[in-house]
């Protein structure tokens, strides 16, 4: 089946081209300009995954409102911010609002594309283990996974990860004490990103554990090498 594509840019020049370049990859490219003509074809149809830039037309942050909104009408859709802002401000809220992936402009397409299937290959992957079990959960110490639902429960409190800090968090915890560095932090989680988006999403990982539970301390860094779930 093919997957269809959704890039919102304002740019026209930019917008047409990524449209050609995908369309030439076998892809369904459905693109717009801003964020209320996104949202409208949204509610009717979600795409396979969505691109999306930060600022468009008269909303400097109009991206961002877009991220969460497909991200409550969907847990697992790719989102990927592709933009010219390239700050660890800008990415970290990005990652934050629920995007799988944070990339630049001048990002070269090949890169790109090796992304965009990376995150179909974690969708395809992610439903056929769905598929095999109604409920596989993994528990170490006060958290629990729940491998089929894509749900992680610290002190049976809900951790509202993404379905990326999902699989961070199992490749950590299934092997406690041992370090991951961060390809293998890559490969498990399904995701191609680079070394500071998997930073990034450590650190939102941390927060979010530290919210439920002040003294949350099972994540280490592990200079130079990665990172560990304590055993």
């Amino acid at each position: 089946m093919v997957k269809t594509i959704a890039i919102v840019e304002d740019e026209q020049a930019i917008r047409e081209n990524y449209t050609d370049l995908l369309t030439k990859q076998g892809y369904q490219v459905d693109a717009y300009t801003n964020r209320r003509q996104a949202m409208a074809a949204f509610e009717q149809t979600l795409p396979d995954l969505a691109i999306i830039d930060i600022g468009l037309e008269d909303e400097i942050d109009g991206g961002f409102l877009l991220c969460q909104a497909l991200r409550q009408m969907s847990g697992t859709l790719p989102i990927i911010f592709l933009t010219a802002r390239d700050n660890d401000f800008d990415t970290v809220s990005g990652l934050r609002m629920g995007a799988d992936d944070y990339l630049t402009k001048d990002i070269s397409m090949p890169h790109m594309l090796a992304r965009i299937a990376a995150l179909f290959r974690r969708t395809e992957i992610v439903n056929s283990d769905s598929q095999k079990s109604t409920e596989d959960t993994q528990k170490s110490g006060d958290l629990t996974l729940s491998l089929s639902r894509l749900t992680a429960f610290w002190q049976e409190q809900l951790v509202d990860l993404t379905v990326t800090e999902f699989w961070m968090v199992y490749s950590l915890a299934k092997s406690p004490g041992h370090v991951k560095n961060r390809q293998q932090l890559m490969e498990d989680a399904k995701v191609y990103v680079d070394d500071s988006t998997i930073t990034s999403h450590i650190k939102r990982i941390r927060k979010k554990f530290v919210a439920l539970d002040s003294a949350f301390d099972r994540i280490d860094t592990v200079y130079g090498m990665g990172y560990r779930w304590k055993a």
